[in-house]
């Protein structure tokens, strides 16, 4: 019997499996010359508002893909492509975000690593605080500040419920508390014009913050009619009730201008500002560093603190000192 001569493959013999047609990777992304110009005014779960530059009306969008992992937050500015009809169920791509004129941030606590964009190219803080029931904090009001100088935005402390029987006392406590920084500020009662405040919004975007419950959407609601905000009350623990619940940009109806409300904020955490930054959100003090020998972090036990000798001269306020030191314990954890 004659041997089994065993069979030789070639490359003939091996089926190859067409591959998928697909497109070349390149780097080179589209320019989108044609991008219509926008803002955002709001966002909802990976859907952002926006408002066109043209006059176009208001469309809905999505971030494009090759924005990357880059957050698109209220007041950006940012361009569109897409379905611009802005008709229900149409949807319109971002595909390029602006370079940011300012970032006003802030962190849940003092030792939270997460800090949260609050809004993007803001003119300026409006510090909104109740004269009265609750009462104003120092503390929180100083938070803001430094957040608003490390952020290079404008602040402007907005006193609300001027009307009540203490209000005249607790404005002029925090004038002085303020004197040295010359800290713009403006009282509003709820019988009374809103022009002092109007005048001071007008051809900006301004931002609100506060606690809840120190008036906040009733402002709002004064300045912008239609606008439509929830109005809560004070419990009885003398804390606000939660009413805005995510921050939207609205058109001011008497002047040129567009204001964010933000929803009302326990705190205020700085964890984001670095030390030295921290120290320039009390520019009443920082002469005061001149002073200080090499390495003083300015603490209460630092020896030769320059900032120590400022307010023993009458040049600073003792106040103003102990507020900045317990920030700088806050953000070490120490309290």
């Amino acid at each position: 019997m004659a041997p089994v001569r065993r069979r030789e493959y070639d490359e003939d013999d091996v089926r190859v499996r067409p591959g998928r047609p697909s497109r070349p990777r390149t780097r080179i992304r589209p320019r989108h010359e044609g991008a219509a110009a926008g803002f955002v005014v709001a966002v909802d779960r990976g859907r952002y508002t926006c408002v066109l530059d043209d006059g176009g009306g208001t469309i809905t969008a999505m971030r494009a893909r090759e924005l990357g992992r880059k957050s698109v937050v209220v007041g950006d500015r940012i361009a569109l492509v897409g379905d611009l009809s802005g008709e229900p169920g149409s949807l319109a791509r971002i595909v390029r975000i602006e370079p940011r004129a300012s970032v006003l941030r802030r962190t849940a606590d003092d030792d939270d690593p997460y800090e949260r964009i609050v809004v993007a190219n803001a003119d300026q803080l409006v510090i909104v605080c109740a004269l009265q029931d609750p009462p104003p904090r120092t503390g929180f009001i100083d938070r803001c500040l430094v957040a608003a100088y490390d952020a290079d935005v404008r602040p402007l402390l907005c006193l609300t419920k001027a009307d009540l029987p203490a209000a005249d006392a607790e404005r002029a406590r925090l004038t002085e508390y303020y004197a040295d920084l010359e800290l713009d500020a403006v009282a509003c009662r709820p019988d009374g014009p809103l022009d002092p405040l109007l005048d001071r919004l007008a051809d900006r975007l301004s931002v609100l913050v506060g606690h809840s419950g120190v008036g906040k959407s009733t402002l709002v609601n004064r300045l912008i009619p239609g606008a439509d905000r929830a109005v809560g009350g004070v419990s009885a623990v003398g804390k606000g009730r939660h009413t805005s619940t995510s921050a939207v940009a609205l058109p001011l109806s008497d002047v040129d201008g567009w204001l964010v409300d933000t929803p009302g904020v326990r705190s205020f955490g700085l964890a984001h500002v670095s030390a030295e930054s921290l120290l320039h959100g009390f520019p009443d003090l920082a002469a005061g560093s001149v002073d200080c020998p090499p390495g003083c972090d300015h603490g209460r036990d630092a020896p030769g603190c320059g900032l120590d000798a400022l307010v023993a001269a009458g040049r600073a306020s003792a106040h103003r000192l102990e507020s900045y030191r317990r920030l700088l314990a806050s953000r070490a954890g120490e309290l």
